[in-house]
């Protein structure tokens, strides 16, 4: 327990230096989360070789982008990524190219990012609270942990969180480790059970045919090269320190960093067998209105870092032009010296949604 503490503590320390100093950083991006159809299949065997029928039918993701969105240059390689599910597992594998594999971290709940690696965001009822991160190297070590609330909003990592009944698989396209030869790809296969992941689902219960989770992946990439035979970081002559990673991801973030869950993409998932039918992707018509409270929680931590105070008056509060025009009803702000709450009617009538200071939001109905 000691030691598991000890790398969470750091890893929090490694986090960008606007999470440290508890600054709210609103996305300098256009929102337009991915979405994906996640489509049935028959039990797989997890082996990291994706040469079943199910995987074969199942469509790719887009290729990853930088995770800050289009102001960055395109990745240096591809990678892509599949999903499916059954009645036990969440089935996802990545495939990424890479001509230089590389993985020497291997004890469970090292900090794997430190190193080339592929990870895995979950939040499945979209609160932003109670979400999922897992990351695996080419080793098939791998670090699974779990976010009470956002490093933003003061959220802690459970690291000792285990995912019970986890399968996980690694194919090598290449060699690993080995800076003579130059390879051609890795793949990881991984099978995340619902008897784990209800936990913090909806009904604590995993998904039914048409419902939509918050889902986000991540690729880590170093600057790497070789010396004495090994593979080593490239260090920067100017800083002394090894070049920043690289970081490619399916939903662009429009910052680096993965913990902003409202940003992630979308998964929904459909009871049809993959290959069988096309099912269209929907989009939740309730986004519009949780990112427009989103929108509000902005200019609200925004306000505070100025006048260190919540304030209960909408038009004190600095949106963005696109926002302001669709703001059709009076948003309800309650508001004490450290706390806030803003609210604002749903789609669907007779209910509301809520966001509140920790980044938090949902769903009531309203009393009549």
């Amino acid at each position: 327990m000691k030691i598991k503490w000890t790398i969470a503590v750091i890893h929090l320390l490694l986090l960008p230096v606007f999470v440290c100093c508890g600054q709210q950083q609103q996305p300098d991006i256009t929102y337009n989360p991915e979405g994906y159809v996640c489509y049935s299949t028959t039990p797989l065997t997890i082996d990291g070789k994706l040469d079943e029928a199910g995987w074969k039918n199942a469509p790719w993701t887009t290729d990853f982008v930088d995770i800050e969105g289009d102001k960055q240059p395109k990745p240096l390689h591809r990678t892509r990524a599949k999903m499916l599910w059954d009645d036990e597992y969440f089935y996802i594998a990545a495939e990424m190219i890479e001509p230089h594999i590389w993985a020497t971290y291997d004890k469970r709940d090292m900090i794997i990012f430190h190193e080339n690696d592929f990870e895995v965001f979950i939040d499945p009822d979209g609160d932003t609270h109670n979400y999922y991160e897992f990351e695996i190297n080419a080793l098939g070590t791998y670090w699974d942990l779990m976010l009470i609330k956002p490093y933003l909003t003061g959220g802690p990592p459970i690291n000792a969180w285990d995912i019970k009944g986890l399968k996980t698989g690694i194919d090598i396209q290449g060699t690993l480790n080995d800076p003579s030869d130059e390879d051609r790809l890795w793949t990881v296969e991984i099978a995340f059970p619902w008897e784990v992941l209800k936990e913090a689902a909806p009904e604590a219960r995993r998904p039914r045919n048409g419902e939509q989770w918050r889902v986000n992946f991540s690729r880590v990439n170093w600057r790497i090269e070789s010396k004495n035979g090994k593979y080593v970081k490239t260090i920067n002559p100017e800083t002394g320190k090894a070049f920043p990673e690289f970081n490619w991801v399916w939903s662009p973030q429009g910052l680096i960093n993965m913990h902003l869950p409202e940003m992630w993409g979308f998964v929904q998932f459909s009871s049809v067998k993959a290959g069988s039918e096309d099912v269209e992707f929907n989009k939740d018509p309730e986004d519009e209105v949780k990112w427009l409270l989103r929108n509000l929680y902005y200019a609200q931590k925004k306000y505070f870092e100025i006048h260190h105070k919540y304030s209960n008056n909408i038009s004190s509060l600095e949106l963005p032009k696109n926002i302001s025009k669709n703001l059709h009803h009076q948003p309800e702000i309650q508001v004490t010296n450290s706390l806030f709450e803003i609210s604002y009617p749903a789609k669907e009538a007779g209910y509301k949604w809520h966001i509140r200071e920790d980044s938090k939001i949902w769903k009531t109905k309203q009393l009549k």
